[in-house]
C-alpha cells in the first residue's frame, strides 16, 4: 500500500474532470483500510471514498486524502429455498456483478445492467433503473468505522433506503466506508418488464423466451441507445433526480401543460420526469464551450473535453433555474459536488 502524492483524478472518475487529490490511496483488504484510516498522518484529514467515480463531480482540487475502494471477490454468502445471497467486494465493478449474477442464473440485477459505478456506492445512493432499485435485493452490507476502525453489519431497515438516498448520506455521511454487500437473489426468476421500453424492445429483439439474460440484453440496448459512453464522453449519468411534487400541484400543472407526464409513487405524490421538464425548458442538445445537455438525454449533462467541474456545476444551475421558473419544480442533483 502506498500513498501516493498530487495525484489527478481525472482516471478516476467518469465525468473525466482534470483535479488533483494531495494525497491518494488504493485498499485492497478491510486491514488496509483500517491502516490508513487509523494512521496518525491521516486520522485528522478530509477524506474521500471513492469508488468508481461515477455518481461525483469534482469542481476544485481535493486538499485531503482520496481512498479508492479496490476490494474485490464474488462469493455466494448463503442459500436456502428461494434465494441466493451473493457478497461482493466494495471495488468490484457493478456492472460485473450484474453479469456473475446472471451466468449464476439468478434474478434481481438484471434490470440495472450497465449502470456506472462500484457495488461499495450501490446502496449508498440506493441506485435503480427500470423499476429496480438496490432496496429490493438489498440483504446487508459490512462496512467500517472512519474513527475506530471497527467493522460493523447493517440491516436493510438500518440503511433507511429512499428513493437515491439512504442514511450513509445523511445521519451517516462520511462516519462509514462501505467494504463489502450481499445481496438477496432469487433462484426463481421474478421479472419487471413494464417499465420504460423494455417491453418494445425485447419485442423488437425476438424474444419469444423470457430470461433474465434477454432483459439484461434489452435494458442494455436501451442504455446504449440514450446514454453516453463515459469512456468516449465524460458524464455522470442521470445528474438530477426525478421529483416528486404534490398531486394538486401536478394537477394545476396539468391544465397550464396538458402533456406533463406523472406516476403517482406514495399518496398523495407525484413523480414527474426530470428529463422531460429539462428537455420541455429548451435545455436538451445545448452546449456552451466545453460543457453541454446531451442531445438524446437530458438527463445527462456532459464535458466535451478540458471542462473545468465550475463550468458543470454553473450549468446544472442554470438548468435548476429555468425549470422553477417555468414549472416551479425544484430539481436536485443526484451527483455529488466535491
Amino acid at each position: 500500500m502506498r500513498i501516493q502524492k498530487d495525484i489527478s483524478l481525472k482516471p478516476y472518475t467518469t465525468f473525466g474532470i482534470d483535479a488533483k487529490a494531495r494525497s491518494f490511496v488504493e485498499v485492497d483488504s478491510v486491514e488496509a483500510l483500517r491502516q490508513v484510516l487509523l494512521d496518525p498522518a491521516f486520522v485528522s484529514t478530509e477524506k474521500l471514498i471513492l469508488g468508481g467515480g461515477s455518481n461525483i463531480l469534482l469542481t476544485k482540487d481535493f486538499e485531503g486524502l482520496v481512498i479508492r475502494m479496490a476490494i474485490m471477490g464474488v462469493s455466494i454468502a448463503a442459500e436456502d429455498e428461494l434465494y441466493t445471497y451473493v457478497r461482493a467486494g466494495a471495488g468490484v465493478v457493478w456492472h460485473e456483478l450484474v453479469t456473475e449474477s446472471l451466468e449464476m442464473e439468478l434474478s434481481g440485477l438484471e434490470n440495472l445492467s450497465l449502470i456506472p459505478g462500484s457495488v461499495g456506492a450501490s446502496p449508498m445512493q440506493n441506485i435503480g433503473a427500470y423499476g429496480v432499485e438496490i432496496k429490493d435485493v438489498f440483504h446487508c452490507l459490512e462496512a467500517v468505522d472512519q474513527q475506530t476502525g471497527e467493522l460493523r453489519i447493517f440491516s436493510h431497515q438500518e440503511c433507511q433506503f429512499g428513493y437515491r438516498e439512504s442514511v450513509f448520506k445523511h445521519e451517516l455521511k462520511n462516519q462509514y466506508v462501505i467494504t463489502a454487500v450481499t445481496f438477496k437473489l432469487s433462484r426463481k426468476p421474478q421479472y419487471q418488464i413494464s417499465y420504460g421500453d423494455i417491453q418494445k424492445t425485447l419485442e423488437a429483439m425476438g424474444v419469444t423466451d423470457l430470461t433474465t439474460k434477454a432483459i439484461s440484453e434489452a435494458v442494455i440496448s436501451i442504455r446504449r441507445s440514450k446514454l453516453p459512453d463515459p469512456a468516449e464522453l465524460g458524464n455522470a449519468g442521470s445528474f438530477f433526480k426525478n421529483p416528486e411534487i404534490p398531486a394538486q400541484q401536478y394537477e394545476d400543472l396539468k391544465n397550464r401543460f396538458p402533456n406533463i407526464p406523472g406516476y403517482l409513487t406514495t399518496p398523495g405524490q407525484i413523480k414527474v420526469p426530470a428529463g422531460w421538464l429539462i428537455e420541455q425548458a429548451g435545455w436538451k442538445g445545448y452546449r456552451e464551450g466545453n460543457v453541454g445537455v446531451h442531445a438524446k438525454q437530458a438527463l445527462v449533462l456532459v464535458n466535451y473535453g478540458g471542462a473545468a467541474g465550475e463550468e458543470i456545476k454553473t450549468l446544472s444551475k442554470k438548468i435548476q433555474a429555468s425549470v422553477w421558473e417555468k414549472y416551479g419544480i425544484p430539481l436536485s442533483a443526484e451527483v455529488n459536488f466535491i
